[in-house]
């Protein structure tokens, strides 16, 4: 016979939360909230201890909560022991609701300083002083209920809340947010990018980073206002183009040696001519864009093209010539530093922000749960500020951790389950024998400050 008992008052099954949350606080987390987080007039006491009700949403989204009731996950065997002033879900939801749009801003701040600090304790960007690149990047979540505010149909034909993220990486370091922004969901892609880049500049700068900064999207950011914001703040921009009519003769115009090889998919290395033998080329030409704005916000910089071999013209549309019947372009418009080959590949890295919003749907952002628009753009903010916590755990942990999924860190690394044992003022976490990531788990403990008994 096999028997089941919910009777260990003992038990943890996220045990690796005590140096997430460790770290969370020597990185100023709960002083932050305090300094900068003030809901005054909410009634019933939800703006009461901030602190505590965001150290404890942000310790359930890293346990992988997506909802407000997830939060329970919190309050089971020797949570209370191990962790004061843990808020019951329906607290938590209360403290959401209280959120007006200057309250998500000041979330926002304290977001901010809280991932500057992260930054230096724990060295998230390494390469920072040599080149940073900044991705944003935009996605429809589809929610449900009548009731939610700002939820729309948007060009995604599905009803829901639009976000942006802008993501700061480095070829050595993995991506983290540096900012965020929740928008009613038929907002267009580009709406508020402008502003959004300039604070993620400005993000970036405040962690420490030195080196050449450029912004990369897709052609959906394509604008005048996206270049202008980033002159102003002395970035570089990296910024597909869509196929339209100008851009397709300034293609056609382009000389067949001018075209160079790259490493790509299926790509050979001609040892006899020392080149790529490839599907796909690259060329550049010098273009003006915006000519039809104010001349103020004419901008003349390079556009970088990639032409890949098109092996089924079935979809080719009428009356584009012989020349786009035999291969697919993507134009690229950049102010960047580096040459052709080089500039155009940094520029397909890219699509490193899509892995970013598939870790955010994974944990936290799996739901949007709150009726208010504000509640929502709060949870936003905290799902970023998780995620980032995440990502500095893993990098204190190994090397494979400071580069994989958040959710392998989760499960690995957070979602140890642990025996507590109090006595003599002191508390012990006992793990599982053979952890196949002991070694990991134990190199996070010790860097946040934790000992071990031996």
């Amino acid at each position: 016979m096999t028997f089941a008992a919910f009777d260990d008052p003992n038990l943890l099954a996220h045990g690796g939360l005590a140096p997430a949350v460790r770290l969370a606080e020597r990185c100023g987390l709960p002083e932050l909230v305090r300094d900068k987080v003030r809901l005054s007039g909410a009634g019933n006491g939800a703006g009461a201890a901030p602190d505590a009700k965001v150290m404890s949403l942000v310790a359930g989204m890293l346990a992988g909560a997506d909802s407000i009731d997830d939060m329970g996950v919190l309050r089971h065997g020797a949570m209370a022991k191990a962790f004061r002033g843990v808020r019951a879900p329906s607290t938590l939801g209360s403290f959401l609701r209280a959120f007006t749009w200057g309250h998500v801003r000041q979330l926002e701040s304290a977001a901010r300083a809280f991932t500057c600090n992260l930054a230096a304790h724990c060295n998230l960007l390494p390469g920072s002083d040599q080149v940073v690149h900044l991705d944003i990047d935009s996605k429809v979540k589809q929610v449900y209920g009548a009731a939610k505010q700002g939820a729309e149909h948007g060009y995604t034909k599905v009803r829901g809340l639009h976000f942006q993220i802008v993501t700061a990486s480095t070829p050595l370091a993995a991506p983290v947010i540096v900012a965020s922004r929740l928008r009613k969901g038929s907002a267009g892609s580009a709406k508020g990018a402008a502003s959004l880049i300039a604070e993620a500049i400005r993000a970036v700068r405040a962690m420490g980073a030195t080196g050449t900064v450029i912004v990369r999207a897709d052609s959906a950011f394509f604008s005048h206002k996206v270049v202008a914001a980033c002159r102003r703040a002395k970035a570089h921009f990296s910024l597909a183009v869509a196929q339209r009519k100008k851009i397709r003769e300034t293609i056609a115009a382009i000389g067949e040696d001018a075209w160079t090889a790259i490493k790509y998919p299926k790509a050979i290395w001609g040892r006899d001519e020392q080149r790529w033998v490839s599907d796909a080329q690259v060329a550049e030409v010098e273009y003006t864009a915006f000519a039809g704005k104010a001349k103020r916000y004419r901008t003349t910089a390079r556009l970088l093209v990639r032409r890949v071999r098109r092996l089924n013209d079935a979809h080719v549309p009428d009356g584009q010539g012989e020349l786009f019947k035999v291969w697919r372009f993507h134009a690229v418009f950049t102010d960047s530093p580096y040459p052709l080959v080089e500039a155009e590949r940094y520029h397909r890295a890219h699509a490193i922000v899509e892995q970013v919003l598939a870790d955010l749907e994974d944990s936290a952002l799996g739901h949007l749960p709150s009726g208010r628009f504000t509640a929502n753009a709060a949870w936003l903010t905290l799902a970023a500020l998780a995620h980032n916590l995440t990502r500095a755990a893993g990098a204190l942990a190994s090397a494979f951790h400071a580069k994989a999924r958040t959710g392998t860190i989760r499960r690995q690394l957070l979602a140890v389950p642990a025996r507590l044992a109090a006595g003599g003022r002191t508390l012990t976490f006992h793990l599982p024998q053979h952890w196949p990531w002991r070694q990991e788990f134990t190199d996070l403990w010790t860097t946040v400050g934790c000992r071990l008994r031996t």
